[in-house]
């Protein structure tokens, strides 16, 4: 019982990290990349979010950036004090939505002067722009052509200013073929029945274990590849800190599963097999576009990023599997003799 408890308390203590996603993607075909901009802008950055979806502006200098909209018009003005946008630009309802798809008040007109609103008090914003993604829902033409290829889908610019300084920020968007399915989804496979037969046929629970050990060390890699957001430092400190709460969890009950293991504490070991598992695999899903992209947000290599989500949703699956029949391999057997001999004694009377 006591243990029972100890379980549903780790359980409620390691809530789910914040996905490793961009604004809740994990992958995708699409990347998109700031070539060049034509002055420099010292203390600003500009990077494409969201595989292409998406612009972010981070301004740690005193100099107010201007991103002007579709029309030439002003949009946005990113200062030392905040965010101001223009609400008679288009592009403040056109980027509401992805697509583009939203009404346009009446009193929006590009050419009239610009009404601004404050919507931050930090230096930074991300807003969808429409001049640096794929609009349609169909895919590009060359992608239809050749979709087994590396594509150059639109090379585009986003004009801004540096205080006085016309600034012409000049990207790409690309897209490149999936990941062979013929290769990874059997490694897929092979990853879940691995810890359903490491239960099911173990002698001893130290194959869990080491699956379970295996699995752990992917989450801790996947955190520590993961880029986290933010202005400073500090900010990106505090956001790992944040992210790190699950893994150390599961770190430290992996900890206890390895020590019962080798100490033939066998059900012990594969109920905190269980425990994990479960962790594991409710870290993985929100990554699982990862499992079929060519492009996912790592700060290592991509295969390395695609085995670590393997690892996390199909080890820790199999972990659960593999866990269920441990524990009722593992578990002492319930003696009938007591019952027996209440049986016989009422015969006798």
């Amino acid at each position: 019982m006591v243990l029972l408890l100890m379980m549903v308390l780790l359980l409620a203590a390691a809530t789910p990290a914040l996905a490793h996603t961009d604004r809740g993607v994990a992958g995708s075909n699409y990347a998109g990349r700031v070539l060049e901009t034509s002055q420099p802008t010292p203390g600003v950055t500009l990077r494409v979010t969201e595989f292409g979806d998406s612009l972010e502006l981070l301004n740690g200098s005193s100099t107010t950036v201007t991103v002007d909209g579709y029309s030439d018009e002003e949009y946005l003005r990113i200062g030392p004090e905040g965010v101001w946008r223009n609400a008679n630009s288009p592009a403040t309802y056109l980027n509401i939505r992805v697509d583009g798809k939203t009404s346009l008040p009446a009193n929006v007109d590009p050419k009239a002067e610009p009404d601004w609103e404050m919507v931050s008090t930090q230096p930074e914003y991300s807003w969808h722009d429409h001049r640096t993604h794929w609009m349609l829902s169909t895919p590009p033409p060359q992608v239809a052509a050749d979709p087994q290829s590396e594509h150059t889908i639109i090379n585009w610019r986003v004009p801004i200013a540096y205080g006085d300084t016309a600034v012409a920020v000049d990207g790409e968007l690309t897209w490149a073929p999936p990941p062979a399915g013929a290769l990874w989804w059997p490694l897929y496979g092979v990853i879940l029945v691995a810890g359903a037969l490491a239960g099911l046929l173990g002698r001893t629970a130290r194959p869990l274990a080491a699956l379970l050990a295996a699995s752990t060390a992917a989450a801790v890699w996947h955190l520590l590849a993961t880029p986290q957001p933010g202005l400073t430092a500090l900010d990106r400190a505090l956001a790992t800190g944040t992210a790190a709460l699950p893994a150390l969890v599961m770190a430290g009950v992996t900890g206890l599963a390895l020590r019962a293991a080798l100490g033939r504490k066998n059900l012990l070991a594969a109920m905190l097999a269980g425990v994990v598992g479960f962790m594991l695999f409710v870290q993985g899903l929100p990554d699982m576009d990862v499992l079929w992209s060519a492009n996912v947000i790592t700060g290592g290599p991509v295969v390395l990023a695609r085995l670590t989500v393997a690892l996390l949703i199909f080890g820790g699956l199999g972990l659960l599997v593999g866990s269920a029949a441990g524990v009722r391999r593992f578990r002492p057997a319930i003696l009938d003799e007591p019952s027996c001999g209440v049986e016989e004694s009422a015969t006798a009377s």
